[in-house]
């Protein structure tokens, strides 16, 4: 959660990230009137990029850059791009959400089966002498 939060973290002002991309910094606006990126801002308006915004900007950049794709379609890409991300994180948590289910019921099960009273068949207890003589006499019914 740490680095999550140490990405969101303003660092780079709008002349250093023009530099750093090469790119003027209207385009920069021009993302941010599109919707394409949201950077912080200061109190005194000042646009501050975090590194989560540079990670999304060399995104966006390569869309239009090496793929040559409209911002329409960046807008469209990175819409889809946040949906699958907000899918794979409820799989996530519906994964953990079944595992600990799972481990939660294995534990109850046990629990019940060492405190379950076990059933024993009915057991005839009988000489040796009279269980051989049933045999016997069984026998020469049958003949």
């Amino acid at each position: 959660m740490k680095d999550k939060n140490k990405k969101k973290e303003p660092l780079y002002m709008i002349g250093a990230v023009s530099r750093m991309f090469n790119i003027h910094p209207q385009t920069l606006r021009l993302y941010e009137r599109e919707g394409l990126l949201t950077p912080s801002r200061t109190e005194g308006k000042t646009r501050l990029y975090s590194q989560e915004d540079i990670e999304k900007l060399e995104f966006i950049l390569f869309l239009t850059r090496e793929l040559g794709i409209n911002l329409a379609g960046v807008d469209a890409i990175l819409r889809m791009r946040e949906q699958m991300q907000q899918m794979q994180q409820q799989i996530e948590y519906l994964l953990n959400y079944i595992q600990e289910d799972i481990k939660r019921r294995y534990a109850e099960d046990l629990q019940e089966q060492e405190q379950a009273l076990v059933r024993m068949p009915k057991i005839q207890i009988m000489k040796v002498e009279d269980y051989m003589y049933k045999i016997y006499k069984k026998d020469k019914e049958e003949e």
